[in-house]
């Protein structure tokens, strides 16, 4: 695409995010029925957009029926939007709720299934679990108090202690305890550096595609998406130093170490002028590394932030996937201006995570029965990977195998409509995840994430013979 179609392509985002704006403002009850909204010129110089573009969200608006307008004075709420939510609660005192909560992969994951490819978790069945039991059991005995107290809002002192060390060992970096935080998995720290860095329309930049919580989350902060195509080589480097001059985004959320969905995984050689670019370019960094260790071909690149020396890299690193997924751990490694944002932001949302869970995964963790866990991991994704791969070869149907994680990127033939492939598939039994909630720009259509983790080899076999015959019926 030439300069003037991508000018043209931002300026069609443009608008829908300034609709969007609107929508959530009203939503919010900062704009009520009948009250008129700002004018163009007013919200144009709010947001700092050209007037023409809110002109198009107001069009917009009215064609929706969110909004009238009255000749020569200006556009109103509507008081009769169908779409409005609204809660009664006694006869005379009506909830109206703050704006539509969306978690696009929760509303799928949420149905049943016997052949779950949706869940890019992995089968209780592969996990430690008598192991785990045992270790509850000591924990209790170490801490008989444990369930009498609270952990710190940065989390218990020990663990970030032996986290530090771990990361030292591993990544070759210097990290004191102070800087690392304990939350309740990657998604809470997500949320977390949403609400201390999004105000609205704040643009940020996002991989497309990205993991679909995150597009979710930041939505609902009403940030302004500035996408990152990511390929099996990367990222095009040259495109990411022109958004960052060109938008100066708040930061740039990325997924480089078995992507999720689609598997790659960003060289070495990126990371390094990622990081300058950031430096650079005073942007964020935000790396959400959830399946660091779950490599098939060797271990992959080292983490962004170990080459960051100035404090542009937040560092996701969770351990829950495939330690104990119900114990919910994750840290976060971020500069000290940082962390002091991260202990408000905390303390607001649960005052500290669940001690209990912190101690038992401590002592787990330093276990060597850890490791040998990890290895015979590895080698079972590999093998439900490679059935996967085998059942789908027959169709033609496009991906890059990943060398770790837990999922496939598939690119379906555009003959099938993946929501009615996806509602049939459902009718048997069967989920995915389909790509357009992946996409920040939504336009992903025939794309699929298939997680060959969660569901045993018999099954998995089956379930994607029984996706295959659903395909054919629309050859």
């Amino acid at each position: 695409m030439n300069e003037k179609g991508m000018a043209a392509d931002d300026g069609k985002r443009l608008f829908k995010q300034v609709y969007d704006h609107v929508i959530h403002r009203i939503e919010h009850g900062e704009w009520k029925a009948h009250e008129k909204l700002p004018s163009i010129r007013q919200l144009a110089e709010e947001l700092g957009v050209h007037r023409l573009t809110v002109f198009r969200a107001y069009q917009m608006l009215k064609h929706n029926e969110k909004v009238y307008v009255k000749e020569k004075s200006g556009y109103y709420v509507n008081p009769n939007d169908p779409d409005r939510v609204v809660l009664e609660y006694g006869e005379d005192q009506p909830i109206v709720a703050s704006g539509k909560l969306i978690n696009s992969l929760s509303d799928i994951q949420r149905v049943s299934a016997a052949y779950q490819f949706s869940q890019a978790l992995i089968d209780p069945n592969l996990l430690p679990n008598l192991f785990l039991s045992d270790y509850v059991k000591k924990v209790f005995d170490l801490y008989p108090k444990l369930m009498g107290t609270y952990s710190t809002v940065q989390g218990d002192e020990e663990l970030r202690e032996v986290l530090s060390r771990y990361m030292m060992q591993n990544h070759h970096t210097q990290l004191q305890a102070s800087d690392i935080m304990i939350t309740t998995g990657a998604q809470q720290a997500i949320d977390l550096l949403s609400r201390i860095f999004i105000s609205p329309m704040d643009a940020v930049m996002i991989e497309r595609p990205t993991y679909s919580a995150a597009i979710d989350i930041f939505r609902q902060q009403r940030a302004r998406f500035i996408p990152v195509d990511i390929h099996h080589y990367g990222y095009d480097i040259a495109n990411v130093e022109r958004l960052m001059k060109q938008y100066k985004p708040r930061f740039f959320y990325m997924n480089p170490t078995f992507h999720n969905p689609t598997g790659y995984t960003v060289p070495s050689s990126q990371r390094k002028q990622l990081v300058e670019l950031a430096e650079r370019y005073r942007c964020l960094l935000i790396e959400d590394d959830a399946f660091h260790d779950m490599h098939f071909d060797g271990p992959p690149p080292q983490p962004l932030f170990t080459y960051d020396t100035e404090g542009w890299v937040v560092y996701l690193r969770s351990f829950s996937k495939y330690v104990a997924p119900g114990l919910r751990i994750c840290a976060i490694i971020a500069s000290p201006t940082v962390m002091k944002l991260l202990f408000t932001a905390k303390s607001l949302a649960d005052n500290g995570s669940p001690l209990v869970n912190q101690k038992i995964f401590l002592h787990y963790f330093q276990s060597e029965r850890l490791q040998q866990h990890i290895e015979k991991l590895r080698i079972a994704l590999q093998v439900r990977r490679d059935i996967m791969e085998k059942e789908l070869t027959p169709t033609g149907w496009n991906w890059v195998s990943p060398r770790g994680g837990l999922n496939l990127w598939i690119k379906l033939p555009e003959a099938i409509p993946v929501e009615q492939f996806l509602k049939e598939c459902m009718q048997q039994s069967i989920s995915f995840v389909p790509g357009i909630i992946c996409d920040p720009l939504r336009k992903m259509r025939s794309q699929i994430r298939l997680s060959y983790s969660f569901i045993n080899e018999k099954q998995l076999q089956q379930g994607v013979k029984n996706l295959v015959t659903v395909a054919d019926r629309y050859s």
